[in-house]
């Protein structure tokens, strides 16, 4: 994990200092940034102060210079809580799906996955990588809400289930066998130049990306996964409850969610091992926009992403950010289910990604000065 912090130059200028573990992921870093700063806003790379036994890229701080005011995830809350914030989302939004369609646009080329990036697919998804650490540990207890039964998730595979009246299956293993063929090195996907991490707390507010570790030849499955399966569940719901820090120390206002998923009825069949659950996916207004107008620019559109194409990606985004053995087990059967559906031949985008909004909160909440956009 980088540390990051800031410095003021001899000419005045503050910059964002980011620090990385080695000499060559400093290096890696800065050749992802420069082949992205003629082709989409990123703040100036200043250079890479020499400090013995650190290894630092100081970056112009947008925030700090009145570039940015706020980033993404900033935006949705406040749009969660004030529908006239909505258009500056919703702006917002389209400008971050539009660099991600020009990158497939003008520097695409379809190439092996061993070519792309390695850290958010292949490394994740290897035998014995996290996936597998994760999710295949025998005996990885999960206990399921209003039954007052904890089972196996290898155990759980077994049981037939039904989720909000369809049929699935809770088969973690061959989820995760099937996405490592799907993903292997030599299967050739299409590709661009992109940051490489499209999330709530790496994209500012007027549309600057931020943070290039990832940055470089990504496929361009892949980055609509990340982006759209943020949107839905660890943005506003796994990462705030999981890991808090991430958000605190990157968001500006760090809101609290006020809507997210939950299992609203399960009812255990132990003599025909089936499981009937009824679940509810909430999200607030703002979030509910953000998703829907991700989803119409990358997959709705002539030429969009289908649903085929994210699925091996989206098995990785829903797996590979929190560990199983950290979540409750409400939340981790909430995975599960959207994992299966993520899989079913069945399931369509429109299905996959429904969410029901919830209403805007109190107007008291709006009186946070926001400044408007430049």
């Amino acid at each position: 994990m980088s540390v990051r912090g800031r410095s003021r130059e001899a000419a005045g200028t503050i910059t964002f200092h980011k620090e990385v573990t080695t000499r060559e992921a400093a290096e890696r870093e800065a050749r992802g940034w420069a082949q992205l700063v003629s082709r989409i806003q990123v703040p100036a790379l200043r250079g890479r102060p020499a400090l013995p036994g650190r290894h630092l890229l100081a970056y112009e701080d947008v925030f700090a210079s009145g570039r940015c005011e706020l980033l993404l995830g900033d935006v949705i809350a406040l749009a969660d809580r004030d529908p006239g914030m909505l258009p500056r989302l919703v702006c917002l939004v389209d400008g971050v799906c539009h660099d991600l369609r020009m990158a497939a646009e003008e520097t695409g080329k379809v190439v092996p996955m061993a070519e792309c990036v390695p850290d958010l697919y292949l490394d994740r998804i290897r035998p014995g990588g996290r996936l597998d650490r994760w999710f295949l540990r025998r005996g990885l207890p999960i206990t399921l809400p209003y039954a007052d039964v904890t089972l196996t998730v290898q155990e759980l595979a077994s049981y037939s289930v039904t989720a909000n009246g369809r049929p699935l299956t809770l088969n973690v293993a061959a989820v995760i066998d099937s996405a490592r063929h799907a993903l292997s090195p030599d299967r050739r996907r299409l590709s661009g130049l992109t940051q490489g991490d499209p999330t709530e707390p790496n994209i500012a507010d007027p549309l600057c990306w931020l943070d290039f570790e990832f940055a470089g030849r990504n496929t361009t499955a892949g980055e609509a996964a990340n982006l759209l399966w943020y949107l839905m569940a660890l943005g506003g719901w796994l990462v705030p409850r999981y890991q808090p820090d991430v958000y605190a120390r990157t968001l500006r206002l760090a809101l609290p969610s006020h809507a997210g998923p939950r299992v609203d009825h399960l009812e255990l069949r132990a003599a025909t091992r089936h499981i009937d659950i009824r679940y509810s996916w909430n999200t607030g207004a703002g979030r509910h926009a953000a998703l829907a107008g991700a989803l119409h620019s990358l997959c709705g559109q002539a030429g969009g992403i289908g649903m085929e194409e994210l699925r091996a990606f989206l098995a990785l985004r829903i797996l590979g950010v929190i560990p199983a053995a950290r979540l409750t087990g409400e939340d981790l059967l909430l995975v599960l289910i959207k994992l299966a559906e993520s899989q079913d031949p069945g399931t369509d985008l429109d299905a996959f990604f429904f969410t029901a909004p919830a209403l805007h909160s109190d107007p008291g909440e709006r009186s946070l000065d926001v400044p408007a956009p430049a």
